[in-house]
């Protein structure tokens, strides 16, 4: 089943990847960066050549070419390349075979995944209020992420302790069962960071998510040793060599592996096998696609160490442009019977959502004028 075509479609702020064989059949995955989709678009100019030709059923070592067959290794921008090739190669063998790809990855651990839903509010009361609603639907975790600033641009780390402290006392006291993770957006020095996880202990918190910088995994035996909430990091990180340090180390709880950034299914089920050693668990971040969506559901039903996948309903316009057939039902997400990843591309529908470069984010600044982390 050799491989004569890759397609690469930029679409919003998306990079969708068609790899096509000459039986007729095609896989359909996901290369998105946030912020930089077009830098990994114009990397298939230089990674297309290393696919046309090469058995499409050779999915490992088509991963392991493109990885190490180059003197550039990892990195964000090869690293979600090679995730969008690697998903539509697992798209395409469950295509090829008839089954799910989730079958070809195992088979089901599980019937079903959790999710969870970001909410956020005005207010504290605004935040409980929105939460409340969204637990009427069934969901039965939330994400919050109240550590922001002050007034524009500038960031206080007191008053965002403070704050936050604010947002999950209102949302914990609006609903003693509801799973609360909270983001911080890897904005607190490990000291601040402490102080913060050590404030909001009480209430519970299923766990914190990037407390501190993610580029010294070392920092985290710091935090792990002054405070016993539960923590998650990952999603800056691109390979298993990244997450080495913090699954030994047994310095976090949750894996945050997002496989569009990761190098797809093949290295995150790598990651959760080393991760289940010490007993730590996937809690998977996404780009926001049906794409990345289903490969992550597919992921997940096959390991059994995942906690708890990210969701949000996709807009419209993405509808169109990916169909797919996994479905939300009370708080969990369900994959089809469907071959391979239950997704596919409309091309004509890609087309008509061109390529758009996201404003760069608000570059936060402390009181002094000094950097912070977004």
């Amino acid at each position: 089943m050799k491989i004569t075509a890759v397609d690469v479609f930029p679409v919003r702020s998306f990079v969708y990847v068609k790899i096509s064989t000459e039986d007729g059949l095609y896989g359909v995955g996901e290369a998105s960066l946030s912020g930089r989709s077009m830098a990994v678009v114009h990397a298939f100019d230089h990674l297309r050549p290393l696919l046309i030709s090469q058995d499409a059923t050779r999915i490992e070592h088509i991963w392991q070419d493109i990885f190490r067959g180059t003197f550039w290794r990892g990195g964000p921008v090869l690293q979600s390349a090679l995730a969008g090739i690697d998903i539509a190669l697992w798209d395409l063998a469950g295509k090829a075979l008839g089954v799910p790809t989730y079958r070809l990855l195992g088979g089901k651990t599980r019937d079903k995944v959790l999710v969870y839903r970001h909410v956020g509010g005005a207010t504290p009361q605004d935040l409980a209020d929105r939460s409340q609603a969204l637990c009427a639907e069934g969901y039965k975790v939330m994400r919050i992420s109240p550590i922001t600033q002050k007034t524009q641009g500038t960031f206080d780390p007191t008053w965002a302790i403070r704050n936050g402290v604010a947002h999950i006392e209102a949302l914990r006291r609006s609903d003693d069962d509801v799973e609360i993770i909270f983001e911080v957006h890897t904005r607190l020095t490990p000291a601040r960071a402490i102080e913060f996880c050590n404030a909001i202990e009480a209430y519970r918190p299923f766990f914190v998510e990037d407390p501190i910088r993610s580029e010294n995994p070392a920092a985290f035996a710091t935090l792990r040793a002054h405070t016993n909430v539960a923590l998650g990091t990952g999603e800056q990180l691109h390979t298993k060599w990244a997450f080495r340090e913090l699954i030994e180390g047994e310095l976090i709880d949750y894996l945050r592996v997002d496989i569009c950034h990761t190098g797809g299914i093949t290295e995150g089920k790598k990651i959760a096998a080393l991760g289940e050693i010490h007993y730590q668990e996937l809690a998977c971040q996404y780009t926001g696609s049906p794409v990345s969506t289903a490969a992550m559901l597919h992921l997940n039903l096959s390991i059994p160490n995942c906690a708890v996948q990210e969701f949000a309903p996709a807009a419209d316009w993405m509808m169109d442009v990916t169909p797919h057939n996994w479905y939300i039902e009370d708080g969990f997400i369900h994959a089809s019977d469907a071959p391979g990843l239950g997704i596919d591309i409309d091309e004509k529908a890609a087309l008509q959502h061109p390529a758009e470069i996201p404003d760069e984010p608000s570059h936060w600044r402390r009181a002094d004028g000094s950097v912070n982390d977004w």
